[in-house]
């Protein structure tokens, strides 16, 4: 295991430094390298090196540390949602928003609906096309909000109108993402109407407990100097604490362990923690980074592109098709028809197309559901890779570095509205 960790973590940091040099997020660089080291690439190879390197008895332990790394990057996700995002977004932004989880969520299902005769039904664990429909449905509706964020800086878009629509209106389709998949766990694990009931019920249980509980207690945590516990260490410690417990509770309820570390983030009072040990949270984040690799790994392992066969290809295309189809679409057609300029909501489709990240997560929810099976896996893990390389050079071939910088950024009120790049 140690070996495998290692060759991980070398091979992320030169795949993220390619990346950046070819103008991409260092994300993906990572996310390709993670791929590349599963039987996609690595095992195409004769001898079978990725079962030399990464064993069966050796792969529950890199799982252990995926799961370790992504709560703690969905804490992170969950700390850096601005509520006021949500509040006061203006007709715009909440009409582009809508159209683009509405238009991609209807083809998605549809897609499934359409592909499920093609399902391996050994590999599903659900009766029925209605969760592989409504899932599918919700991972075509998300976006990658934090490769989004990190695509607007490096295009120079922070304070042109439509980078602050783009993350504005991320927020809130990832915000009805998340709530819909919650459902869709909900329906997809829950026997019978009386377990489907005491799920709903104990999820609003721990939700009223982080915000009437949980988030006016940490607001009570004593500044350093204050007291014998004062200290970033000790703040440190208690948001570490409280992010592995609520990813427990929800996994115990029947929910992913995503879902209550982005919960407890949320209810953090990040201007409190900021106030007095602004470096906790990039501590956190920075063991996230270290091993969000990992969790490449793990999902590169489950994806085999030599599998596919004639009938993966044909759901490849489909299912990218469908994606670029419905995000461009409903939030292009959306900004133009409330009254942006052309060539701004072609910019806004462009970027509110890109998966990135965040639809990794939510596919890897999905296998682990037994939602969808490994060939629509690997489509969909293909659809996120595509969405978000081709989001840079689109942006650039529509003069978004030299046109939109010049334009206009959010007005003060606007700003104060919430929507701006923190």
């Amino acid at each position: 295991m140690l070996a495998g960790l290692a060759l991980i973590l070398a091979l992320a940091f030169v795949f993220a430094r390619l990346a950046r040099r070819l103008r991409q997020p260092a994300v993906m660089g990572e996310i390709i390298a993670g791929l590349a080291l599963g039987p996609s690439l690595l095992g195409l190879l004769p001898g079978r090196p990725a079962d030399l390197l990464f064993p069966a008895d050796t792969r529950p332990l890199l799982q252990a540390l995926a799961q370790l790394g992504l709560v703690l990057f969905m804490f992170g996700v969950g700390y850096q949602f601005d509520v006021a995002r949500l509040r006061g977004s203006g007709r715009q932004v909440t009409a582009v928003s809508l159209s683009s989880v509405a238009l991609p969520f209807v083809l998605g299902a549809g897609l499934a609906v359409s592909l499920y005769p093609w399902y391996d039904s050994s590999q599903l664990r659900t009766e029925g096309v209605l969760a592989p429909a409504l899932f599918l449905g919700a991972a075509m509706s998300i976006t990658a909000f934090p490769v989004l964020a990190r695509i607007i800086a490096e295009q120079g878009m922070q304070r042109t109108r439509v980078g602050a629509m783009a993350l504005a209106c991320a927020a809130i389709e990832d915000f009805l993402a998340w709530c819909v998949l919650a459902v869709i766990v909900v329906i997809a694990t829950a026997s019978g109407p009386w377990p489907l009931v005491r799920m709903v019920l104990e999820s609003a249980l721990f939700l009223l407990f982080l915000v009437y509980v949980v988030r006016p207690g940490l607001r009570r945590l004593p500044a350093p100097g204050r007291g014998r516990t004062g200290g970033s260490s000790f703040v440190h410690a208690v948001l570490v604490t409280g992010l592995l417990l609520s990813a427990w509770a929800t996994s115990a309820i029947g929910l992913h362990a995503v879902f209550g570390a982005f919960a407890f983030g949320a209810a953090v009072p990040r201007d409190r923690v900021e106030g007095f040990a602004p470096e906790v949270a990039e501590r956190i984040e920075q063991t996230s980074l270290f091993l969000l690799p990992v969790f490449f790994t793990v999902t590169g392992l489950s994806v085999d592109l030599g599998g596919l066969g004639g009938r993966g290809v044909l759901v490849v295309v489909a299912v990218i098709a469908v994606a670029c189809t419905g995000k461009f679409a409903g939030a292009a057609c959306a900004a133009r028809l409330s009254g942006i300029p052309g060539r701004e909501s072609v910019a806004l489709g462009v970027l509110l197309n890109a998966r990135g990240l965040t639809e990794l997560v939510i596919l890897n929810v999905g296998l682990g559901l037994g939602v969808l099976d490994g060939r629509l896996f690997t489509a969909m893990v293909l659809m996120a890779l595509v969405t978000t390389l081709m989001t840079g050079p689109l942006l650039q071939r529509l003069g978004c570095g030299q046109e939109f910088r010049r334009s206009p950024g959010p007005s003060g009120h606007d700003r104060e509205r919430g929507v701006r790049l923190r």
